[in-house]
């Protein structure tokens, strides 16, 4: 059976790289689902949950913007500004960037415009990584939350 070979790719790492069955990513057209044998394609990448699957398991990551390429010959890049696996995500950590980007985004919305558009999307990753981590992680305390 054919495979797609799926690099994920930051400034920092390379987050993953293998062959998988199917790959899901949220994009400014919506989610969308990458199986072999797919036309080649250049997409935006919107803050989100990417979905792996492999041998019939699923596997959970969380991205934030960037773009995705699906290359001829079931390759996909996607290089994104941040992404990190489910069992990266720390719940804590994430509650407190959010705080700070939602205290930033208030600060700046009557400022500079630049400004404004950095904050946005620093909220819009954090939500992302907050929902994606709620999802796809057990926690004890969910109810606090």
């Amino acid at each position: 059976m054919n495979k797609l070979h799926l690099s994920i790719v930051t400034p920092e790492r390379i987050v993953y790289q293998d062959e998988v069955d199917s790959v899901s990513v949220m994009t400014d057209m919506g989610e969308l689902t990458i199986l072999t044998q797919h036309v080649p394609l250049v997409a935006n990448l919107r803050a989100g949950e990417l979905r792996l699957r492999k041998n019939g398991t699923e596997q959970f990551m969380v991205s934030s913007t960037g773009f995705l390429h699906v290359r001829p010959k079931n390759e996909i890049i996607i290089l994104a500004d941040t992404a990190e696996r489910v069992e990266e995500l720390e719940l804590e950590k994430i509650e407190t960037a959010k705080e700070r980007a939602r205290k930033l985004l208030e600060e700046k919305r009557h400022g500079d415009d630049v400004a404004f558009a950095d904050a946005a999307a620093m909220l819009e990753r954090e939500l992302a990584r907050y929902r994606v981590a709620l999802k796809r992680k057990k926690y004890k305390d969910v109810g606090r939350v």
